[in-house]
Formats: C-alpha cells, sequence, structure tokens
C-alpha cells in the first residue's frame, strides 16, 4: 500500500482527535464544537463501517496556518 505524500515530502499521516486538541491546545469537547460549527476540518472513517476517525494530519496542519496568518494579519491592522 502506498501512501500519498504532502508537498514537502512526508507520509500523508491520520491523526486521531486527542493528538488534534493537544496541537491546538483545546479540550477534545471544544474541538466537537468547532467541527459542528464547520471552523476545524471535519473528521474521516478510519475503516470503512467502522467507528474509529481521525483527521488528516496536512488537513489540521492547513488549519493552524490559516489562523496563524489570520492572526499576523489581524496584528498589522492594528
Amino acid at each position: 500500500m502506498a501512501f500519498k505524500t504532502c508537498s514537502d515530502n512526508k507520509p500523508q499521516r491520520i491523526i486521531r482527535l486527542s493528538e488534534v486538541a493537544s496541537r491546538l491546545g483545546i479540550s477534545k469537547s471544544y474541538a466537537y464544537v468547532l467541527q459542528t460549527k464547520g471552523l476545524l476540518p471535519s473528521p474521516i472513517k478510519i475503516v470503512e463501517g467502522g467507528r474509529a476517525a481521525g483527521y488528516l494530519e496536512t488537513e489540521i496542519d492547513a488549519f493552524i496556518n490559516s489562523r496563524f496568518s489570520a492572526s499576523l494579519g489581524a496584528a498589522d491592522h492594528e
């Protein structure tokens, strides 16, 4: 099975909610709130028909980068 790679040639990874929450510095319940509001990427099923779900690391990285960029942009306008 070949893994797709992202732009910097790292293999694509699926990370679980606990790692997402840890990387964002928020609780898992708040991550669910952000997901429900459409502010956080939606998880994907790890196994078709299964209950386990995870997030594409590249989508979470992009979310973090977008928040970082928005924060810098807001600071420039002050």
